[in-house]
């Protein structure tokens, strides 16, 4: 990560590492530890949601001169589906997407928080749910997010990492120095517990961010 910035020269190099729950793989092979890599200046982090963001940041990654570490959620390789072109196409680093627009409430997340919050909104039809796929967790993509508060002025940061020291955090500092005209709720966030993840698959589905999900887009449409 220092090489560009000591000897200026590029560190050509990709790490992918298999991350994420929901596989009853235990407190070993279930972490989600994006966060520690964030806080690393000169790397960059890429966390793909779909099969076409899977093949496009890899591609990027593996083109960009600085060293990318490339997350890529286990319990998504089977149970997501999607177009894959079989050109050679990249999805540029540092670049959110805009999964749906709403007026209510906005749900700023990546991974497979992305099909939780797709998941809840075809669910509950009657909340207008903004969401965002960050896709680069460093750089993140500053102007999408401030364009989805400004659109709603309720934010709630879904990830599921553990709620203490997650991104999601950083995330709502930047939002409350920057958009804190724009809110009309405090920045909530929505994680996993503070625990290791349990090797017990019903104690897992109680550990993750998605089982508290909905009390918390209720706490939030409630301002």
């Amino acid at each position: 990560a220092k090489i560009h910035y000591r000897w200026g020269q590029n560190a050509d190099v990709v790490i992918r590492m298999p991350t994420g729950g929901g596989v009853g793989a235990g407190p070993f092979h279930s972490q989600s530890n994006e966060a520690w890599f964030v806080h690393t200046p000169g790397l960059k982090v890429v966390y793909p949601s779909t099969p076409y963001d899977a093949k496009g940041l890899l591609i990027a990654a593996i083109n960009d001169p600085n060293p990318v570490m490339y997350f890529e959620h286990k319990a998504l390789y089977r149970s997501v589906t999607g177009s894959v072109p079989s050109d050679y196409y990249e999805v540029e680093i540092g670049k959110a997407r805009q999964v749906q627009t709403g007026d209510d409430i906005s749900i700023i997340t990546y991974g497979a928080g992305v099909h939780w919050a797709e998941d809840y909104a075809m669910e509950n039809t009657h909340i207008s749910i903004d969401i965002l796929d960050l896709r680069t967790l460093l750089p993140l993509d500053y102007d999408a997010i401030a364009a989805s508060v400004k659109r709603t002025g309720k934010v709630l940061l879904l990830h599921e990492d553990t709620l203490i020291g997650g991104i999601g955090g950083e995330i709502a500092a930047w939002i409350a120095e920057n958009c804190f005209p724009y809110l009309d709720a405090p920045v909530m966030r929505c994680a996993s517990l503070d625990t290791p993840v349990p090797f017990n698959m019903e104690l897992e589905k109680a550990f993750l961010a998605k089982a508290k999900l909905h009390d918390t887009v209720q706490k939030l449409c409630a301002y």
